[in-house]
C-alpha cells in the first residue's frame, strides 16, 4: 500500500516521499480503515518538522486523522462492521490503510461528506473542549485570534449555540467577509487602527472574560490588554513562531491568568460520556449544516508533498485534505 514516509525531521516538502509498506493487521481492540479522505493539521506538520510536543520513532506514517471504510476488525470489535463508514483518529493516517481504535470510531450518516468526515473529530472536539476549558456561560464574552483557522471557526459556530459571545480576530482585512460568509459575526481585522476601539464598541464595553491565544508573540499581549479584571488567556497555538510577548503591567493590574491547552492531555481526562456526548454533539451539528468544515484544497496521496506544502501556506479558507 502507498503510505507517506519520512525517515528524518525536516520541512514536509522535503521529508516527505510515498513508499510501498505491507498493509496493517488490526490488533484487539483495533480496526483497519480503507482511507477516503485524509485531513493536514497543523501539529501533523509541526510532528514532521520534529516540532511538537510529542515525536513517532523514525521512520514514521504521517497523519493523525482520516475518514474511510472498516476493511478489517481486530479481536473483540463486535460494534462495527465491514464496510461501515467511519470518522476516527489515528496514528499513520495517510496512507491507503491505517489502523485505529475502535471505540473511538464515529459512524458517520450519509449527510456528512469526506470533506467533512476527514477533519470531523480534531479540530471540533478542540473548539468544543476549549468553551469547557475557559468556563465559558451563556452571556460571557470570549475573544480569539486566528479566527479563521480551524479551531476559531469551529468555535465560533458553536459558541453562538451555547449563547457566549466571541470577538473574532483576524490579521487580514479580506478575512472578515470570510467568516462573515459562514455566518460568523463580530470579527475585526487587526490591521486596522483603533482595533481596540472596535472591540469596546461590539462588547458595549463589557468585561472579556478569557482569551484564546493561537498565535503567540505580541499578539498574545494584544489579547491580554483586552481582558476584564482576572481574565484568562489559554495559549493554544504559536503560528507566529515568536515567544508570547506579555505586558507586565496587563498582567499585574488585570490580575490575569495563563494557561496552556493541548487537547492531546485533556481529552484522557474527559469523562467517557461527557467525550461521547461532545462527539455527538459535533456529528449532529454537522450533519445539520450548523457548522460547516471548510476545505481549501484537495490533493490525491500521490502529492503528499505538495500537499503538505499548500498546508503551511497563509490565506487559506479550509483544510488542504489528501484523497485516497
Amino acid at each position: 500500500m502507498r503510505s507517506a514516509i519520512y525517515s528524518q525531521f525536516g520541512t514536509p516538502l522535503k521529508v516527505l516521499t510515498i513508499e510501498d509498506r505491507p498493509v496493517p493487521e488490526p490488533g484487539p481492540g483495533e480496526v483497519r480503515i480503507r482511507m477516503a479522505m485524509a485531513a493536514i493539521h497543523n501539529h501533523d506538520l509541526l510532528t514532521i518538522e520534529g516540532k511538537y510536543g510529542s515525536l513517532p520513532a523514525l521512520p514514521a506514517v504521517a497523519g493523525t486523522e482520516a475518514t474511510g471504510t472498516v476493511d478489517a476488525l481486530g479481536e473483540g470489535v463486535t460494534h462495527l462492521k465491514i464496510g461501515q463508514r467511519v470518522a476516527v483518529s489515528g496514528k499513520g493516517t495517510w496512507a491507503d490503510y491505517y489502523l485505529a481504535s475502535a471505540a473511538m470510531a464515529v459512524p458517520l450518516p450519509d449527510s456528512i461528506h469526506d470533506t467533512a468526515a476527514a477533519q470531523l473529530i480534531s479540530m471540533p472536539l478542540s473548539a468544543l473542549t476549549l468553551l469547557d476549558f475557559v468556563g465559558a456561560e451563556k452571556g460571557d464574552w470570549l475573544i480569539q485570534n486566528a479566527a479563521n483557522g480551524a479551531v476559531g471557526k469551529t468555535l465560533a459556530m458553536f459558541a453562538k449555540k451555547r449563547g457566549i459571545r466571541v470577538v473574532n480576530l483576524v490579521r487580514r482585512d479580506d478575512a472578515v467577509s470570510e467568516l462573515a460568509d459562514l455566518g460568523i459575526e463580530d470579527v475585526v481585522s487587526t490591521t486596522q487602527e483603533g482595533w481596540r476601539e472596535t472591540v469596546r464598541a461590539i462588547t458595549g464595553g463589557a468585561p472579556i472574560k478569557a482569551g484564546v491565544d493561537g498565535v503567540g508573540g505580541p499578539a498574545s499581549g494584544e489579547l491580554v490588554s483586552t481582558l476584564g479584571d482576572n481574565g484568562l488567556l489559554v495559549s493554544f497555538g504559536l503560528m507566529s513562531g515568536q515567544p508570547m510577548q506579555l505586558s507586565a503591567s496587563d498582567m499585574i493590574f488585570k490580575q490575569a491568568t495563563v494557561k496552556g491547552f493541548w487537547l492531546a492531555k485533556i481529552a484522557p481526562t474527559l469523562p467517557v460520556e461527557k467525550l461521547k456526548s461532545m462527539i455527538g454533539e459535533i456529528v449532529e451539528s454537522v450533519a445539520k449544516g450548523e457548522v460547516e468544515l471548510t476545505v481549501s484544497d484537495v490533493f490525491d496521496l500521490s502529492d503528499v508533498a505538495k500537499a503538505a506544502a499548500a498546508a503551511g501556506e497563509t490565506g487559506r479558507k479550509g483544510k488542504v485534505l489528501i484523497r485516497g
